[in-house]
């Protein structure tokens, strides 16, 4: 399918038109300036690793209210789990907790640590690439859990380290979760071409089998790829990619940018309210009951239902600057920590690693070991520019 044309409409678009690029004026498609592949490259890891350990300390807090009040208003500096808010935080549906215990302000959540724990397998074979290979990944993956992983165990990695040790075939692991579960920030340094980072995306992901995690996965791996090689903008590169995917990404992808469009409109009411993200992102899903203590509304949660629109919202409405995407991100809670890896990573390809200030280059505990790693894959071996120094 051809791509959508970007261009401002005299009239509100209605269905899928609302993807050409309805409200404010649009620029030309591709990004201006001039930042090499190789900085994009960098940009897209470690943006994504930044914008999740700024989510660490509110992880799975739903009152919006309650971080702000914790945090003076917004966030300057990483957290803890829990930190000024008694060291917990109160996951709807799963009671208040410490989700990640042992980690520490300027850590990952465990979505953050299975990037990493991704990059860490791709650097083994750095020196002789081949295509990602789950059951070569496995092995890595099984002592990382259960010998330094500081970080909450999600349902289906339990799930899936059960069925292993079952000796269930590994085209038939994990669940039927709708999670989000983006884990290949580090693919774009080692493979060159768009099918083969899509490829090694979704079996990064794979202790998810449901459809929707699986296209929304794939989303995002094309939308981040043509950034870094097209040097699309990303906003381009949403509405390009949503053109050429499933019917229901192409509503999900039009419901956010409608979202960005009243959020933004002086005369809507949302665009006026304390809480405009928070109210932005509940009033994108349903409420789902999951037969636990209460209700939890999708939008902020794990579903890629509301998780892929959520974090397009950021990126769309925060686009000119990666620090506001990923702190007004991390201020909203729920799973904040899910749409931070997609909103690092597109908006890290689109600024580069430069776009990092020093204060969150310097306290993210993972930037110096993920570094050295990260360096070593085929498309940045021989090519760093950034420095390696603190």
């Amino acid at each position: 399918m051809s791509m959508l044309p970007i261009h401002v409409k005299k009239m509100r678009p209605t269905g899928i038109a609302a993807l050409a690029g309805f409200y404010h004026s649009i620029a030309s498609p591709v990004a201006a300036g001039t930042i090499a592949v190789e900085d994009r490259i960098r940009g897209t890891y470690f943006a994504a690793l930044v914008a999740d350990a700024l989510c660490l300390g509110s992880h799975y807090e739903y009152d919006a209210p309650k971080i702000a009040q914790a945090y003076g208003g917004n966030i300057v500096k990483y957290m803890a789990p829990g930190e000024q808010m008694g060291g917990t935080t109160h996951g709807i549906g799963w009671g208040e907790r410490n989700y990640h215990p042992g980690a520490v302000s300027g850590d990952q959540t465990d979505y953050g640590e299975y990037n990493v724990l991704v990059l860490e397998h791709l650097a083994r074979s750095a020196a002789d690439p081949r295509p990602f290979d789950v059951q070569e990944f496995i092995p890595t993956w099984q002592k990382r859990l259960t010998n330094d992983w500081k970080q909450w165990i999600c349902s289906q990695t339990k799930l899936t380290y059960g069925q292993i040790q079952q000796g269930t075939p590994i085209n038939k692991l994990g669940g039927n979760s709708n999670a989000m579960a983006l884990r290949f920030a580090s693919v774009f340094a080692y493979y060159g071409k768009e099918e083969d980072v899509v490829v090694a995306a979704k079996k990064s992901m794979f202790t998810h089998r449901e459809h929707t995690a699986i296209i929304g996965c794939e989303f995002f791996a094309r939308v981040t790829f043509r950034i870094v090689h097209e040097q699309l903008t990303p906003r381009a590169a949403i509405e390009a990619v949503a053109a050429e995917s499933d019917p229901w990404i192409q509503s999900k992808v039009q419901q956010a940018l409608e979202k960005v469009r009243e959020a933004t409109d002086p005369e809507n009411t949302l665009s006026s309210e304390k809480f405009v993200d928070d109210l932005a992102l509940t009033s994108m899903a349903k409420l789902w009951e999951v037969g636990k203590s209460e209700p939890i509304k999708v939008g902020k949660a794990s579903p890629t239902e509301g998780t892929l629109p959520g974090s397009i919202y950021f990126i769309v409405k925060y686009g000119d600057s990666l620090v506001e995407a990923v702190k007004a991100n991390a201020m909203v809670g729920g799973d904040n920590a899910s749409r931070a890896i997609a909103i690092g990573m597109v908006l890290g390809a689109h600024h580069g690693v430069g776009a990092i200030p020093k204060d969150l280059k310097d306290g993210l505990n993972q930037w110096k070991h993920s570094h050295g790693l990260l360096e070593t894959l085929p498309l940045l071996a021989g090519n760093d520019k950034s420095g390696a120094e603190l």
